[in-house]
């Protein structure tokens, strides 16, 4: 059985956030206030079945997908692009490749102890944030 992702996961940190979202077209105003933000993710799993809840005190974003089902993700509240996306079990991790207007877009997730790490990737870009699961 993959790893267990369920449960709420509090912000730690984050690296290269600011080249990230450069990468991924986002305005200036909005990337101050991006990299201001400390979300929280709320991760709901039912066997293959996903529902990424984050949220900030500026814009919220839910994703729901079942692994290795393709499926159309408009990333609204991010960058406001449509893209096809699929992610699949890596061993424990979840990744994502997203196609669409940006090339090498995508996401990883795992979990090491009581942390959950998120390594975002696009245009050679690489940001990782990192999660600590609530009491």
């Amino acid at each position: 059985m993959p790893a267990d992702y369920s449960g709420t996961w509090d912000f730690i940190s984050n690296e290269n956030f600011e080249g990230y979202m450069v990468a991924l077209g986002i305005d200036f105003p909005t990337r101050k206030i991006a990299n201001m933000l400390k979300p929280q993710k709320i991760v709901e799993q039912d066997g293959d079945s996903f529902t990424f809840k984050t949220l900030t005190s500026f814009k919220n974003y839910t994703v729901s997908f079942k692994i290795g089902e393709e499926f159309e993700e408009v990333t609204k509240g991010l960058d406001n692009r449509k893209c096809q996306t699929v992610v699949n079990w890596d061993n424990d991790k979840l990744v994502c490749v997203q196609k669409g207007e940006k090339k090498n877009r995508g996401w990883t997730h795992w979990i090491e102890g009581d942390q959950l790490y998120l390594e975002m990737r696009c245009e050679g870009q690489v940001s990782t944030q990192i999660f600590k699961k609530s009491a």
